[in-house]
């Protein structure tokens, strides 16, 4: 029995890949391995920072220790399959397989987007209003901007999975892709995919549209805010942490909107799934370094880690 009734008598999908240049697998096979390694150990090592030193325990790291979380799931939904398609050559995923990766990786790239949202507007009571930050972030409206992103999250992904799995699959079995994306399992339907095109397009859009919204109307305060700043220092600092929040956005919206903008009959899968990997593995990789890694107070809390851990070994030894 399948994950979902499916008219079709597919039980399995064969996803093409990157590609299928053999002198490309070993090298492929090394550059994702470590791409996936240092998004572990990146994302991970944040969350541990945070919950051990008591310094970071305000809503920003809070926030970002959420962020971690997440790039390591929806990165872990698609790049072990990936890796290990390079290594043995095994490009074959079960029904209910494909069907789960799609929903990890939809509800994780979903909470990322409104999570996003919510460090901007993080961001905007911190530098707009700065006196009444304590009593705004309070941790009941943090666990708020946190959970709201996970339900939305969840259930777009509920959405997306069940209206893409009532499909019949009987042109082909083969996505061309390196994961069970929406886009390119649409292509193999015989089935009138008018519907899931609209559903698609409608969610996709109203996330794009509401999580900018908050961003756009954050940040002009913000820099409203820098620009009648009398600190040069103070204004190096805010626009620095700008920058580094804003390069990680238009690399996450700017690819997700190229990738989702038009149907999938007009999509160009080669080109879907170059971008594909940015949003994919690239994206959950950087986001510890541009958020984090630059950071005063991380940076003081990793030294401090380091440190702990040498004086434990010299101790034991």
């Amino acid at each position: 029995m399948t994950l979902m009734e499916n008219v079709s008598e597919v039980t399995e999908f064969i996803l093409v890949g990157l590609t299928d240049a053999l002198e490309m697998q070993v090298p492929l096979f090394v550059i994702f391995s470590l791409i996936y390694l240092i998004t572990l150990l990146g994302n991970l090592g944040m969350i541990m920072l945070i919950l051990l030193d008591s310094r970071l325990h305000t809503p920003m790291y809070f926030f970002l220790s959420n962020l971690s979380l997440v790039d390591c799931v929806y990165a872990s939904a698609v790049t072990p399959k990936v890796i290990m398609g390079f290594l043995t050559g095994d490009k074959i995923i079960s029904y209910n397989a494909c069907a789960a990766q799609m929903f990890f990786f939809a509800a994780f790239a979903t909470v990322e987007n409104f999570l996003l949202a919510s460090m901007a507007f993080d961001r905007y009571i911190a530098v707009c209003k700065p006196l009444h930050y304590t009593t705004t972030m309070t941790s009941t409206v943090c666990a708020l901007l946190v959970t709201g992103p996970y339900i939305c999250g969840l259930m777009q992904s509920t959405i997306h999975v069940a209206f893409t799995f009532h499909l019949s699959f009987c042109h082909s079995n083969v996505v061309h892709h390196f994961f069970c994306d929406i886009p390119p399992l649409l292509a193999l339907s015989c089935s009138d995919i008018n519907t899931n095109e609209i559903v698609l397009f409608t969610l996709a859009a109203v996330n794009v549209f509401f999580t900018l919204l908050v961003i756009l109307n954050s940040y002009l305060f913000i820099f409203i805010t820098i620009l009648r700043m009398h600190s040069a220092e103070g204004q190096k600092k805010a626009f620095s942490t700008c920058a580094s929040h804003l390069t990680t956005v238009s690399i996450f919206y700017g690819t997700g909107i190229f990738m989702y903008r038009k149907p999938s009959s007009s999509h160009s899968m080669d080109t879907d799934k170059m971008a594909s990997v940015f949003y994919t593995m690239v994206i959950p990789m950087l986001n510890p370094l541009v958020y984090s890694l630059r950071n005063k107070d991380v940076k003081s809390a990793f030294k401090k880690g380091v440190g702990k851990a040498k004086s434990s070994l010299r101790f034991t030894y």
